[in-house]
């Protein structure tokens, strides 16, 4: 297996800013106002989720889909981890003199299992619809016009996670339109943020393919998710 010189380095920024993003994003509600659309409401975590599909993106052009694979997997057992993390220690019995604190607490890490369930499914299933989109793309477009292939994986993968997250999540506990409207909200506003950030994306993959002496094309590249081989 070629070893990389700067890999394990974004395989641990990668899983820093998934957890951080699924942990202390969803603690807060926010309100911003956007010309032309007027007041927006969205879990804050939106504004640094979107930064994980930045990895993927830039994992999968690099290092191929295989590499990536491997990140999507060290994601999800962080996730599953904090998760069972987070439900022992709000269940803990509390200290006399912490009783007064134990409400924050469970508000801010007692997500019910179905919010849990339903965002660790999510960003496994989008994380692999946007590495697969773009390996496909770029084999496609023969290594041309990157941006096509970031914002088109992006564009899917979003997708698929917001609307898994919010049907498995609020499906039956909020009415249709409302769940329409928020879901179409954060794929709007995850997108966005894709966009927004293609220069430095495009910095970045140029780096790496030039330090690295990489530039996968995942021609023969067997594309079950379920494997650690690369």
């Amino acid at each position: 297996m070629k070893k990389y010189k700067y890999y394990d380095l974004i395989l641990g920024a990668y899983v820093c800013v998934l957890l951080c993003a699924n942990l202390i994003g969803p603690a807060k509600v926010t309100t911003i106002h956007v010309p032309v659309f007027g007041s927006v409401t969205f879990l804050a975590g939106v504004l640094f989720f979107p930064i994980s599909y930045l990895f993927g993106d830039i994992l999968t052009e690099v290092y191929g889909y295989a590499w990536d694979r491997r990140a999507v997997w060290s994601g999800f057992a962080a996730l599953v981890f904090a998760s069972i993390m987070a439900a022992v220690i709000v269940h803990l019995p509390p200290a006399e003199h912490w009783k007064n604190n134990q409400k924050a607490v469970e508000e801010i890490f007692g997500n019910t299992p179905r919010i849990v369930f339903a965002s660790i499914i999510a960003f496994w299933c989008g994380s692999f619809v946007n590495s697969f989109v773009l390996a496909k793309m770029k084999i496609r477009t023969d290594g041309r016009w990157l941006w096509t292939r970031i914002i088109g994986s992006t564009l899917c993968g979003e997708l698929v996670d917001s609307a898994l997250f919010y049907t498995i999540a609020f499906t039956g506990v909020w009415p249709t339109e409302e769940l329409l409207a928020v879901t179409t909200t954060q794929y709007v506003l995850k997108s966005s943020w894709e966009v927004l950030a293609t220069p430095l994306t495009y910095k970045v993959v140029a780096f790496l393919k030039r330090v690295e002496q990489e530039d996968y094309f995942d021609r023969s590249t067997d594309f079950t998710p379920f494997s650690l081989k690369a």
